[in-house]
């Protein structure tokens, strides 16, 4: 989306249509967004030798037919691909017949964008030794709200919205859309340690969960939310985040300048631990297990962190230089030029 948005910047005059899947979240963020959707059938790609995989060549080809006949209808100029169950029948359907770019967020690049790339236009990744042919640094397009944000300049206001104490140092906490139990049980059990140092936390601990933290009056609040509509206001409000590293979350906290404590995922190849080393390298952010995330490991890396203004200033540089704020634009203008 912050691709599409960028590309109308640009050249108003072009259309922009999104390829999605029935059960995605696309089809509730993409229409709202004005941008139009058309639907193919998933392709879930198997990481392992299953009977799924035996089934793959059937599906793979039903939804490149389906992609064929959208990309005729509408007459597409170039196909952009971020990876993924739609973007494999999508190159498939594309190759010799509309320009390809590719776009890896990721250094571990997945099945879809490994056979993309071979026969792409262009190929875009988010950082340095992405093993891709021909690949090109640009970051990982971001939404303006994010890009543009001043941190500082909306401290108050934000920490008003959110009920949070206007001058305590605060930490943000939240494990992706969904949550994730782990965080929250080990950031909400040093509830009492973060009250008894003067610290405030706003915590996103997803729609699905509860979380229940005592209170301490007089002392900074501790502030559970199931969601964050406006994350832009939640990078406002705090000093210091605590949260997973997945590539889009690692690519705003360094847009918006904030020093992290990141707790990969512990699923999947490990690419979360890999999206947090270039911050944790450059000294802008702290790295901690999931097996080793407990609340007294949170009390006791966190508190003395948050509470020195001076790290904190030092890490946000150092995060700030981490940051492709202009990706948005830099990717849409290779797309442009690949459509001609």
């Amino acid at each position: 989306m912050a691709l599409a948005d960028a590309v109308k910047r640009l050249r108003p005059d072009a259309t922009v249509i999104a390829l999605g899947t029935a059960r995605g979240l696309e089809n509730e963020l993409v229409p709202t967004r004005g941008y139009a959707l058309e639907l193919i059938p998933p392709v879930p790609l198997p990481r392992k030798p299953t009977t799924e995989l035996l089934r793959l060549p059937l599906k793979v080809r039903d939804a490149v037919k389906r992609t064929r006949e959208v990309l005729d209808r509408v007459g597409a100029d170039v196909v952009v691909g971020f990876g993924g169950y739609v973007s494999l029948p999508a190159y498939l359907a594309a190759r010799g017949r509309v320009p390809i770019v590719v776009h890896e967020a990721n250094q571990s690049p997945g099945l879809a964008n490994r056979v993309g790339a071979r026969f792409a236009s262009r190929v875009a990744v988010a950082v340095p030794g992405t093993p891709l042919p021909n690949a090109e640094v640009v970051g990982i397009p971001l939404r303006r709200s994010i890009t543009s944000l001043d941190r500082a300049a909306l401290r108050a206001e934000a920490r008003k919205h959110f009920g949070l104490d206007p001058d305590a140092p605060t930490l943000l906490v939240f494990g992706g859309s969904q949550g994730a139990r782990s965080i929250n049980t080990a950031v909400s059990g040093a509830a009492k340690d973060f009250a008894d140092a003067g610290v405030g936390v706003l915590h996103a601990h997803g729609p699905k969960n509860t979380l229940v933290v005592q209170e301490f009056p007089g002392r900074p609040p501790y502030v559970p939310v199931p969601y964050l509509e406006r994350m832009d206001l939640a990078y406002a409000a705090a000093d210091l985040v605590l949260c997973r590293s997945g590539a889009m979350t690692a690519a705003e906290v360094s847009a918006v300048g904030l020093p992290a404590v990141f707790v990969p995922l512990p699923h999947g190849n490990g690419e979360q631990a890999v999206n947090a080393r270039p911050a944790v390298d450059a000294g802008a952010a702290l790295l901690i297990d999931d097996a080793d995330l407990t609340a007294a490991k949170v009390a006791e890396l966190v508190i003395p962190l948050v509470t020195d203004p001076d790290r904190i200033a030092k890490m946000s540089a150092a995060q700030v230089g981490l940051g492709h704020r202009e990706a948005d634009e830099v990717l849409a203008r290779i797309v442009l030029e690949a459509a001609k």
